[in-house]
C-alpha cells in the first residue's frame, strides 16, 4: 500500500477531523439501514462541508449508489459544476475502482481515506488509478487518515452481521 502524500497530514487534520468525523456519522447511518457503512464529504477549497453520502445501494437498490458517488453527484449541483477541481473527498474506505475513477473524472484535487480496502481499493492498495500515467487528473491521496475508527465501523457491522 502507498502511503505517500504531498501535504502534511498533521497540518491538514484541523480541517479534516471534522470532516472525517461527519463521513463516520455518514458511515453510520448506512449501517443503520443495513447497507455498508462508508461515508463521504465533500469539502471546497475554503474546507467548507459542500455535500456528503453514505452507501445507499441496499435503501435505493441502487449498485451505484455509493457513498462518493453520492457526495460528488451532491457536490456537483451544489456548485452548479461537474468540475470539482478545488474540492477535497473525504471518505471511510478506500474508494473502489468507479469511485476513484469518478473522482478523477470530476477532477477532485485530493482524495483522503481512512481505512485501506485490500480486496476493491482503486487508491494504493489492489490498483492505484489516481496515479496512472494513462489518465490526465492526479489527485492527491492521503490513505489511512483517522484510520482505526474507520476500520472498527466495518469491522463492527461485519462482525454483527456473522453472528
Amino acid at each position: 500500500m502507498c502511503h505517500t502524500s504531498s501535504v502534511n497530514v498533521s497540518n491538514s487534520r484541523q480541517l479534516w477531523a471534522p470532516a472525517m468525523a461527519q463521513a463516520l456519522q455518514e458511515a453510520a447511518r448506512a449501517g443503520a439501514q443495513g447497507d455498508v457503512p462508508v461515508g463521504a464529504v465533500v469539502l471546497d477549497s475554503r474546507g467548507q462541508v459542500v455535500s456528503t453520502g453514505r452507501n445507499q445501494r441496499e435503501a435505493q437498490g441502487d449498485p451505484l449508489s455509493h457513498a462518493e458517488m453520492e457526495a460528488l453527484r451532491s457536490a456537483a449541483s451544489a456548485l452548479g459544476t461537474w468540475n470539482l477541481s478545488a474540492c477535497t473527498l473525504l471518505v471511510t474506505l478506500e474508494p473502489c475502482p468507479m469511485c476513484a475513477g469518478a473522482a478523477l473524472s470530476c477532477h477532485i484535487d485530493r482524495i483522503v481515506f481512512g481505512a485501506w480496502d485490500p480486496k476493491m481499493g482503486a487508491c494504493g492498495s489492489v490498483w492505484d488509478l489516481p496515479r496512472d500515467p494513462h489518465i490526465g487528473a492526479h489527485p492527491e491521496i492521503v490513505g489511512g487518515f483517522a484510520e482505526s475508527d474507520c476500520a472498527a465501523v466495518l469491522n463492527d457491522f461485519f462482525a454483527a452481521r456473522r453472528r
